[in-house]
Formats: structure tokens, C-alpha cells, sequence
């Protein structure tokens, strides 16, 4: 393989879920030493960089248990699936019993099969670590209790939703500070050494068997974010902090591994300079979801060595379904906004088929659902336009837009270009539901003198412009409703 892209696209599937209705496909069942080759063909015709096999770790029964005692989880398991059966559910993927491949999906040597099939493809491989909590029945527990946040018999008598007594010691249930605790889980102690070492050794072995790791919950190991959870509970802060040990210590040994960070807070910078290689970028889907044009823009005023180390999305398995939460217009030109961006770019298995149901990542299946034919077209289209080398390995520019004193629907457009060895590419969004007409500013110089013709890739039209207006005063753009332009072909005319 050769090194990472440098905003590579990657694609996460329910492991479970995709193998079910794989097997239910072929009508035999169906693990992942067993995937058909077309399946991995089709995968690389979306040409995607990496797949993340959401899930592939052994289930905990103990969490399973617990799980069906929660009348709030059976409700979300009954919205999701009308037919819903007791079996259906077959574990959380982030109560992690054990770091090995679970029987069910095909063991480690399936994975290693499918892991395999990718490469040859060109395609990699991320799987999850889950830092901040692991089943009550992983081995740990009995082996080594001291690796967890432990409590008093009051702490347990006081607060059980928080405390639970087995082997005859307290353990804190997984948290994080703003909710209530996870009756599934059991807390591990980030500032415990032993568990460092532990974790350390855990992950190379994970390093053995895939490319990349996606952190859950990554920010609730920063220390201040530990000790401002735990108290003195967690015991004396070290002096070091868990990701910056961690990641530093596998990628001595596996210098191209990726470390892909669930974060929120806005401490992503702080995760950044931790060493992790991408941050989730939720701001900038809260802002697209419910902020105006204005906001994003500044948002994409940031540092450009910050944007490039953040994962832009409108879909992954925390979050609704985007068929389900944006209008059919807006879900194309917020996708067209994640995926234009620099920095990595995350979809989502189904979302280019239209999905709505957000499915409980606990079970194992999931309702039939129409697919959107025009949607997977569209999807189709951007993955092809975002596959070109200068969106790929050029350089990315925020343009000015600019409008009239009488018209300020301008400031709903957004605009930003990439340039690389010979090509060039403009990508204008209207972030709004209203019509808007304004300039984009162009920054290349070098269009000066010479009329261009230019195409929207989306659209096949071609456009004629003077290179002299395109920077001064600038390109006039006008878009409907949630409408957006990526134009590219840049062709001088004589």
C-alpha cells in the first residue's frame, strides 16, 4: 500500500447488518472470508480509500442482557424494526467483550480474508477501539480490576445507576460528563499506567490487522476531561497524556497507521496535537444542519493545517439518517459541501440509497427501505468528481463573494476552488432556501487575458467566461434553492 491520501474517502458499513442481508442475498450464510467478489468490486467502483467495518469485535452476553432489561434501548429497537424479536439484538459493538474477531462475522481469519480482498483493490482498512469502557465481562475485569474506576460499597448503595458491585468490588459504569452513566459498560481508568501498557500492547496487536482505528469517544481521555469526570476517583493525574502516549508508541512501530478521532467539545485542535491524524468535524455539520451560509463560512476560515486533519460528513451510524433529516435539495448540496472540502471525507453504508431508519447499532438486522434511485445517481456523480487529482492532491482556497447594497442574498453563497497540475476546480453552494445571485472571486491571476470555458460536472452545461471578470469583480453566480455548481474542464478560448 502505498501512504495514506492526504484526504482520503472513506466508507463505514454495520458489519453485522451488511453480512446479514448478504447472507439473506445468497441465501446461505455469509461471513466475511465468504463475501462475494462482486460485493468487493462494487465497493471499489465507489472509489472509496478505506473501509471502516463498523463493529467486528466480540459482543459481551453480559451487555446483551442488559440491553433487554433497558425499556428505553426496546423502544428505539421497536421504532427502528415494526417486527423487532428478542434476537434481533446481538449486542452493542462498543461493549467490547474481547479485541477479537467475533465467530459470528468470520473470526480473525475472515478478517484477514476481507482485509486481503480490499488491499488488492487498493483499498484500506479501519476497525474500532473503544478507550473509554469495555463489557462487564471482559476478561479484565477478573484479571486486572485495577485497570477501572473503582468505588465505595456507598457509592453503590447511593448511586447504582452509576455503580454496580461484582467480584466482589465496585466498578463505575461508563460515562461521559454530561449524561447519565451506561449500565453496560464498565469505566476504565486513563490515568491507571498499567492500563496505558495494556492498551499499548492491545493496539499493536490491532495494528496487525488493519490500517486505521476509529477512536470512540476519543476527547474523554484528555486529561482534563478525565479528571474534571472522575475526581479523585480516577486517582493522581499523570503526567503524560493517554493519546499522546498511546498513538506515539504504535506508530513507532506502524508509522503509517491512522488514528481517526470521535470528538466533539471543540477540542479537536487539542486532539490534533495529541497526534491523532483526523477529528470528526461536528461543528460543521451542526452549522449546516441548522446555521445559516455565514456560519459555515466562518467556520471554513480556520487554519488550513487544522481543516485538512478533520472528517467532514452528513451521515454516520450516530447520527439520523441524512434522507431522513434534509430535504432531498439540501442533503445534495450539503453532501457536495463535506465532500468538496479538504480533509477526510466519511459515508456512510445506505446513505447513498436513500436510507431514513437510523438503526440502535445493537441489532443485528434492518427494515427493507426503497431505494432512491436519483439519490444513488447523484452520489454516483459526486464520487466520481471528487475522485480528481486536484481534489485529491492540489491546493484548496476559500474565495470572497461579494453582492450588490439592494441584494444581499450573496451572503447565502459560499465558494472555494482547488488547483492542481494543470487542473483546476470551482465548487459555489447556495446554503440557503431562497434564490441567490453574488461574485465569486477567483484567486488564479494567471486567468487574466483570456476568455474560459468552463462545465458543471453535475449538469454537463458549459459556461463562457472572461478570465479578467472571474478575479475582478468577480464570477456571477446565480443558483436556486439549495442549488451549487462544481465546475471544472477549464478550457482557454482564443
Amino acid at each position: 500500500m502505498n501512504p495514506w491520501p492526504k484526504h482520503p474517502v472513506i466508507y463505514e458499513i454495520n458489519t453485522w447488518v451488511w453480512l446479514e442481508e448478504l447472507s439473506q442475498e445468497y441465501k446461505s450464510p455469509v461471513t466475511l472470508d465468504e463475501v462475494p467478489r462482486e460485493k468487493w468490486d462494487g465497493i471499489a467502483d465507489l472509489k472509496v480509500d478505506a473501509v471502516w467495518f463498523m463493529g467486528v469485535w466480540e459482543r459481551s452476553p453480559a451487555g446483551i442482557a442488559i440491553a433487554n432489561q433497558n425499556q428505553g434501548l426496546l423502544q428505539d429497537f421497536w421504532r427502528a424494526l415494526s417486527d423487532y424479536r428478542s434476537e434481533d439484538n446481538v449486542g452493542s459493538p462498543y461493549c467490547v467483550r474481547r479485541y477479537v474477531v467475533d465467530e459470528h462475522l468470520g473470526g480473525p481469519e475472515g478478517l484477514a480474508i476481507a482485509r486481503r480482498e480490499l488491499a488488492q483493490r487498493g483499498i484500506r482498512l479501519i476497525l474500532d477501539f473503544v478507550p473509554n469502557h469495555v463489557a462487564p465481562d471482559h476478561p479484565w475485569v477478573i484479571n486486572h480490576p485495577e485497570y477501572f474506576v473503582q468505588g465505595s460499597a456507598d457509592d453503590a448503595r447511593n448511586n447504582p445507576a452509576s455503580f454496580i458491585e461484582t467480584e466482589g468490588k465496585v466498578f463505575a459504569c461508563g460515562r461521559d460528563p454530561y449524561f447519565p452513566a451506561w449500565p453496560d459498560v464498565l469505566q476504565l481508568n486513563a490515568f491507571q499506567d498499567g492500563l496505558r501498557d495494556k492498551v499499548i500492547e492491545t493496539l499493536s496487536d490491532i495494528a496487525g490487522q488493519c490500517d486505521g482505528l476509529r477512536c470512540d469517544m476519543a476527547m474523554l481521555l484528555i486529561n482534563s476531561i478525565f479528571e474534571r469526570t472522575w475526581g479523585s476517583h480516577a486517582g493522581q493525574r499523570p503526567a503524560t497524556e493517554y493519546w499522546v502516549d498511546v498513538i506515539s508508541s504504535t506508530k513507532k512501530a506502524h508509522p503509517d497507521f491512522l488514528f481517526m478521532a470521535e470528538a466533539y467539545w471543540d477540542l479537536e485542535w487539542e486532539l490534533q496535537q495529541q497526534g491523532f491524524d483526523f477529528c470528526y468535524d461536528k461543528r460543521l455539520y451542526d452549522r449546516l444542519e441548522h446555521d445559516t451560509a455565514e456560519s459555515v463560512r466562518l467556520h471554513l476560515c480556520a487554519d488550513l493545517a487544522y481543516q485538512k486533519k478533520l472528517v467532514r460528513f452528513i451521515e454516520n451510524h450516530d447520527e439520523p439518517r441524512a434522507a431522513s433529516t434534509f430535504s432531498p435539495e439540501k442533503e445534495r448540496v450539503t453532501a457536495v459541501t463535506t465532500s468538496t472540502l479538504p480533509g477526510a471525507k466519511l459515508f456512510h453504508e445506505g446513505q447513498f440509497d436513500g436510507r431514513k431508519v437510523k438503526l440502535p447499532v445493537f441489532l443485528g438486522r434492518r427494515p427493507e427501505e426503497l431505494i432512491d434511485a436519483d439519490l444513488r445517481d447523484f452520489y454516483q456523480k459526486l464520487l466520481n468528481t471528487i475522485n480528481v487529482p486536484a481534489i485529491r492532491e492540489g491546493t484548496w482556497h476559500l474565495c470572497d463573494r461579494s453582492g450588490w447594497p439592494d441584494n444581499q442574498s450573496y451572503l447565502n453563497l459560499l465558494g472555494w476552488c482547488w488547483h492542481g497540475v494543470g487542473e483546476r476546480c470551482l465548487v459555489v453552494v447556495n446554503l440557503s432556501d431562497a434564490s441567490a445571485q453574488g461574485r465569486v472571486q477567483l484567486p488564479w491571476d494567471e486567468l487574466m487575458g483570456t476568455s474560459w470555458q468552463m462545465t458543471d460536472l453535475f449538469t454537463g452545461q458549459r459556461y463562457e467566461r472572461s478570465g479578467d471578470e472571474m478575479c475582478n469583480p468577480g464570477l456571477y453566480v446565480e443558483l436556486p434553492p439549495w442549488g451549487f455548481h462544481v465546475l471544472t474542464s477549464w478550457l482557454p478560448k482564443s
